[in-house]
Formats: structure tokens, C-alpha cells, sequence
């Protein structure tokens, strides 16, 4: 088995294709995006595998989207993101969690912990924090800074893997010094990235192998 991490595949969200250079470059219609990302996810994820999808998987819950959760292999587990329905930034979000159930997601959380898995023999497990936000940063610059502060983790010197920032940066670090690595569609070929990738990258930034990658 092995275990994914995922974000902000933004199924049936036409606009971002001119929101984002990136994503009109890569995809002519939003319909073509949505093929793309359920091939790219169905080629390396296992029936017996697990996705964590760190937010923003579609446009507000939608039947249309929340049902293409249905053709995507493994065990999927949702962080949920500003644009989920079910957020908990949204009005009686926690109602929405349901459909999102019944959809085919294994289960909904704010945020969760777990393990990368050690890079070397006799090396330990790396703790790390899941949610959609990073500690600091956006996707797009505000006059106030970063939106939704109240619902951003604590920065206590735990790594982080998060999305919501798109193409703005792929690895960042606090002014604690701790990293975080966004999981978005965007960095990855719009396509899940392991575990075992992860925490190689989050081991090679910490031991300065890597320098972090900026849009």
C-alpha cells in the first residue's frame, strides 16, 4: 500500500484555466482538465492505496464533481479546503460533510497528523501536520495578508504539507524555520505525489540538498 497526497484539482472550475497562466497553458477546456487529473490520479494510485486530498477538490460540492470522487482509486480522505462546501470557514459547512461522504471520501477532517516514512534503514518516521493552508502565504496577495489566519495551524516547528497557494510556491520556510511543501496539483504534473517522495524532498530541505522552488 502506498499513501498519496494531493490538492486543489478544482474539478469543474472553468475560471481557473484564466485565472491561472499555468493551468490556460496546460488545458484548453475545463472539461479536458477534468480527464487529465482522473487519468494522471488512476495511473499511480492503487484500489488498495490511500489519497489525502489537502482541499479544494471541486467548486462548493457540487453533484457533478463530487461525483468523479466515485472514479478515482484508493481510500480517499479530504482536508477540507475554502472552496469545499463542507469547510468549517463556511456557513453551517459541517452539514455539507455528508455529501461528501456519500460521494465516496473515506472521511472529512479540518486537519489531521501523520508519518512520512523513514528515507534510510533504521531512520525514523517523520510527524507531519495535513491541511489546506500553509502557515504563511497565499495565492494571491491581499492588502490585509493572508486570508483565513483563524484557520491556519499553529506554527510549533512541525513540518507541514498543505495546498491553497497553486503555482506561488512549491516549498517554503517559516520564520521558525519550519518547512512546509505544497501538495497542489500545480507542482506535481497535476498528478498525486507519494509519501516516500515527500519525505525525501522534506529531508533534502532540511539538510540544505535542495533549494525551495518559487513561481
Amino acid at each position: 500500500m502506498t499513501v498519496w497526497f494531493t490538492a486543489d484539482q478544482h474539478f469543474g472550475h472553468g475560471r481557473l484555466l484564466e485565472l491561472s497562466a499555468a493551468r490556460g497553458a496546460a488545458f484548453s477546456t475545463v472539461s479536458e482538465m477534468n480527464a487529465r487529473l482522473i487519468t494522471n490520479w488512476n495511473t499511480v494510485v492503487a484500489p488498495e492505496d490511500t489519497v489525502y486530498v489537502l482541499g479544494d477538490f471541486d467548486m462548493h460540492g457540487k453533484d457533478t464533481t463530487l461525483a468523479f470522487v466515485g472514479r478515482l482509486a484508493g481510500t480517499k480522505i479530504l482536508i477540507s479546503g475554502n472552496h469545499d462546501s463542507c469547510w468549517a470557514g463556511v456557513r453551517d459547512g459541517w452539514k455539507n460533510r455528508d455529501l461528501y461522504l456519500a460521494a465516496g471520501f473515506a472521511a472529512v477532517m479540518d486537519f489531521a497528523v501523520t508519518t512520512l516514512p523513514p528515507v534510510r534503514p533504521q531512520a525514523p518516521a517523520t510527524r507531519v501536520l495535513l491541511s489546506h493552508f500553509p502557515y504563511a502565504g497565499d495565492s494571491r496577495e491581499t492588502e490585509v495578508g493572508d486570508r483565513y489566519s483563524q484557520f491556519r495551524l499553529r506554527d510549533e516547528g512541525i513540518p507541514l504539507l498543505h495546498g491553497h497557494v497553486h503555482e506561488s510556491f512549491r516549498e517554503r520556510r517559516t520564520k521558525q524555520g519550519t518547512w512546509g511543501i505544497n501538495v497542489g496539483v500545480d507542482w506535481w504534473d497535476y498528478t498525486p505525489v507519494s509519501a516516500e517522495t515527500l519525505a525525501q524532498q522534506l529531508e533534502d530541505l532540511q539538510r540544505g540538498r535542495i533549494a525551495p522552488i518559487s513561481g
